[in-house]
């Protein structure tokens, strides 16, 4: 495995591990828990965790800060399609948090390369953009 973890115990400086350490602080936000919670035990990682929740479980793992709303956006919401732009996050969020599982396989060879993840990122961002769920 590399990343933080790895450097700390004397590996190699390389751009594989960058993504690893992005990815993984990615991954805390969108879960709310960082990987050294005391639920990350027995096997489990915070890797693991996300991976079991996809596709369909997403929402429920995801940090409800995420989600919070203030009055003005709730009104608003009442009067626009509501459930398409909460589809559209939660697409988003999939993408996500499939492009954190992948790039933080154990090996190295399974993972995504750092352009690759720009990429898929950049897209995810454009569609969560362009599907106005974003908050101006």
């Amino acid at each position: 495995m590399c990343g933080i973890a790895e450097y700390g115990a004397g590996g190699h400086v390389s751009t594989a591990g960058d993504v690893y350490s992005y990815v993984i602080l990615l991954l805390e936000i969108l879960a709310g828990k960082p990987p050294t919670d005391d639920m990350f035990k027995d096997g489990l990682s915070l890797h693991k965790f996300v991976q079991l929740s996809l596709p369909n479980r997403v929402m429920e793992i995801l940090d409800p800060l995420i989600l919070l709303e203030d009055d003005e956006e709730r009104a608003t919401n009442i009067t626009e399609n509501y459930n398409d732009k909460i589809r559209h996050l939660q697409e988003c969020l999939v993408s996500l948090m499939r492009i954190g599982v992948v790039c933080s396989a154990e090996s190295l060879r399974e993972r995504m390369e750092m352009t690759d993840a720009v990429k898929e990122m950049c897209f995810v961002r454009n569609i969560y953009l362009g599907a106005g769920i974003h908050r101006e």
